[in-house]
């Protein structure tokens, strides 16, 4: 019932206990900055593995549930939790390798303007072009919801 809300938290206080460490402890940037990453990833590892089995927990007792009142209507809802988890694989993995692909295309057309003025649309293209693998994951998690 209140699983959405504890799992919500936890990535707030993900963004925030980081930066608020950030700002009370005096420390070189680049430890300070290796200590970010570490702990939001920590984090966001431990919430996706702390969601998951909340939500194969509802799904299997969804499962129980299905089994003791032998309806056909309540047999559906056990794949519930797998329709989620390849909705949020696909939109998760699409975003980071669209995020990876910025980054690389776009230092280098920052690299090619420096040089060329004249390329800047072209440049804008492939960026343009590495950000669409986000929207092509999101469309298919969009599919997988609505199937």
């Amino acid at each position: 019932m209140y699983t959405n809300y504890i799992i919500a938290g936890i990535l707030v206080l993900n963004f925030f206990l980081p930066i608020g460490y950030m700002m009370f402890k005096k420390q070189k940037q680049q430890k300070t900055t290796k200590w970010v990453l570490g702990s939001q990833i920590f984090v966001f590892f431990a919430t996706v593995v702390v969601g998951s089995l909340l939500m194969f927990h509802s799904a299997s007792s969804t499962v129980a549930l299905a089994a003791t009142e032998a309806t056909a209507e309540a047999a559906p809802a056990a794949g519930e939790g797998l329709r989620f988890l390849a909705a949020a694989l696909s939109t998760g993995m699409s975003t980071i390798g669209a995020g990876i692909a910025v980054a690389s295309a776009a230092s280098a057309a920052l690299g090619a303007l420096s040089e060329d003025s004249k390329i800047m649309g072209k440049a804008l293209i492939f960026v343009a072009l590495a950000e669409g693998v986000a929207l092509y994951g999101m469309l298919i998690s969009f599919m997988i919801l609505n199937a």
